[in-house]
């Protein structure tokens, strides 16, 4: 059975140095739980993520919490670009560049136990030159040269997401986000913050049911109405005041700590 317990409790069961695994921000990131870890120093933290990440990867960067990163790409969308981000690559965080594809075929490698998956699309770009840990091999199954890339899988010791509701069970409901299902197979741990519990059992719902992620793949659940805030999430208006003072803020890392600590002492 899913344990049910407060956000500050599923927040310390995230050991510092964890492989932890983050969604974009329109997939449900969970925004209060990465404040509590903040709150509670959880440094080390290698993130990866499922393949983009936005507000949630620049908090724990600008907070010193994360000593590498894999990742398609850092940004804040609309509102520019990631400034602790850019600011720690310059300041020498360790980054391993990737694709989208390549991180949803490791995740997918993990998912299906396997140690690898094939890929075709990165061959012939540079990003070969700094990624030794993807093979170019000759497809074994061809009559001719056929290269082909292996991407390792990626096993993460946390994946940490939001997610509309919960069941008694532990059962959650990520609806049309089926990259949180793939994680959570591919996670040791899958931790997760709701906006809500439902009163019955999610998979006795024929409509929601195809998009119920089954209790035996999360470890933890948090009730945080608005775990996702600033940003919007399905049926919560995101709060685009915040979301620009943020990214005005992270300019100057004076002024992103002092914002940060509001948003701590749960002021904005």
């Amino acid at each position: 059975m899913t344990a049910r317990v407060g956000l500050a409790a599923l927040a310390a069961t995230i050991a510092p140095g964890s492989l932890l695994a983050i969604p974009a921000d329109y997939a449900g990131p969970a925004i209060a739980a990465t404040l509590a870890l903040i709150r509670q120093g959880t440094g080390g933290l290698r993130l990866v993520t499922a393949p983009t990440a936005g507000l949630q990867a620049d908090l724990l960067i600008g907070a010193g919490l994360v000593a590498e990163i894999e990742t398609a790409g850092i940004s804040l969308g609309e509102w520019g670009s990631a400034e602790r981000f850019r600011a720690a690559v310059a300041a020498g965080l360790t980054v391993r560049d990737a694709t989208c594809p390549a991180l949803h075929a490791g995740f997918q490698a993990a998912e299906k136990g396997v140690p690898f998956l094939p890929l075709r699309g990165v061959l012939g770009s540079d990003l070969l030159k700094v990624r030794p840990d993807w093979r170019v091999i000759d497809n074994p199954l061809a009559d001719a040269p056929d290269p082909i890339l292996l991407v390792p899988a990626i096993r993460p010791d946390v994946a940490l997401f939001h997610a509309a509701l919960a069941d008694s069970a532990g059962n959650v409901w990520i609806g049309l986000r089926r990259e949180l299902a793939t994680l959570a197979h591919a996670a040791r741990r899958t931790l997760v913050t709701v906006e809500a519990l439902h009163p019955g059992n999610l998979l006795d719902d024929p409509l929601r049911a195809p998009g119920v992620l089954p209790h035996l793949y999360v470890d933890q659940v948090a009730v945080v109405q608005g775990g996702a805030w600033p940003l919007p999430f399905p049926g919560v208006e995101g709060d685009e005041d915040a979301l620009a003072r943020y990214a005005e803020a992270s300019r100057d890392a004076a002024a992103f700590t002092h914002l940060i600590g509001a948003w701590l002492d749960g002021r904005d």
